[in-house]
């Protein structure tokens, strides 16, 4: 099989690759190595896999039409993982350009090259912000979500209704993915566990927003990963028991598919900021901060349906997996 990945030298699209490749499939990798964050983490992840002569690189831009036209047409992919993206929801409040055209416009591209190049299935990458005002936890798959407060999750959000849309019309096979805060090694720096990792062992003190407070569905990248994988190859099917009438988000009449990937045990950030702290036999200065327009104070996946339709449930704990960021960092950055 010939899975084009897009994102690869990205957090989990890196290690999305490694899965695969380790398994027997051909990978084409697409990545334009953007500075949205340090290139050269970026650079040591993709040198793990860029010698595996299962591996073909592509340096391109997703939003480029003609770049992305050309490398489908050239590799013909059986099956699609996108995960590029441009991430962060605080980022998105300063630069909301960024979001349209790489979650928008690239994402066209991307559905356009499968429609026209006989793609089996598109797996995709939403997030758990797409909920947005939503309270009513833990958050299911069937529940609407059109109150989105931030542009990132509305990009997201958009990504949905558009694959929608192919499926229905073109019957492309499409599974979107909602990741619940996603961490662990190779993680980005942009993230609260990297940020607080690296302020904590230089005496600097950290940021905690919503004083705290927030509760989140911490979720190890390993585990998003089988996720993606074990629904990869489960392709996105119709629901026979869709109606109009009483309409289903999270299906439809054509094969369309939604996932909450999530650990479903969410844990409050003081208690992940304790078990960093035991990590690093360090302890954290703290500034208690309000909550960050945008934010949301708690997310809780509701997994019934992955657990279901691919009988996969994520279950690393936030101990084991801080431990394994934390030992990964002090290698890395050793070395570095």
């Amino acid at each position: 099989m010939k899975v084009l990945i897009t994102g690869t030298a990205g957090f989990i699209g890196n290690r999305l690759a490694e899965r695969l490749l380790e398994r027997g499939e051909e990978v084409v990798g697409v990545d334009n190595l953007n500075d949205y964050y340090d290139v050269t983490l970026k650079e040591a992840r993709l040198a793990k896999i860029k010698d595996h002569p299962g591996f073909t690189e592509a340096r391109i831009n997703i939003e480029d039409r003609s770049a992305m036209e050309a490398l489908f047409a050239k590799h013909k992919p059986n099956k699609v993982v996108n995960l590029a993206a441009q991430a962060g929801v605080r980022y998105s409040l300063e630069n909301p350009h960024s979001y349209v055209e790489s979650n928008i416009v690239g994402f066209m591209n991307i559905l356009e090259g499968c429609r026209y190049n006989g793609v089996e299935h598109l797996v995709y990458a939403s997030s758990s912000s797409v909920y947005g005002a939503n309270t009513n936890m833990p958050f299911s798959i069937h529940n609407n979500v059109d109150h989105p407060l931030s542009m990132y999750a509305a990009t997201k959000k958009a990504n949905e209704l558009m694959a929608h849309t192919y499926s229905h019309l073109y019957d492309l096979p499409t599974t979107g993915l909602r990741f619940f805060t996603v961490y662990g090694p190779w993680g980005r720096p942009d993230m609260a566990l990297f940020l607080f990792t690296r302020k904590i062992l230089a005496g600097e003190p950290i940021d905690v927003f919503n004083y705290g407070k927030h509760r989140r569905d911490f979720t190890y990248v390993d585990d998003i990963v089988e996720g993606v994988i074990r629904t990869l190859d489960h392709t996105a099917r119709p629901n026979p028991h869709w109606s109009g009438d009483k309409p289903d988000p999270g299906t439809a009449g054509g094969p369309y598919r939604l996932y909450n990937i999530g650990n479903n045990a969410p844990v409050e950030l003081m208690h992940y900021i304790k078990v960093l702290e035991d990590c690093l036999g360090k302890k954290a200065e703290m500034n208690m901060l309000p909550l960050q327009p945008g934010d949301v104070p708690d997310t809780y996946a509701n997994v019934e349906d992955l657990v279901a339709d691919v009988d996969y449930k994520p279950n690393t704990s936030v101990e084991n997996g801080i431990a394994n960021f934390v030992d990964w960092y002090k290698a890395y950055y050793s070395h570095s």
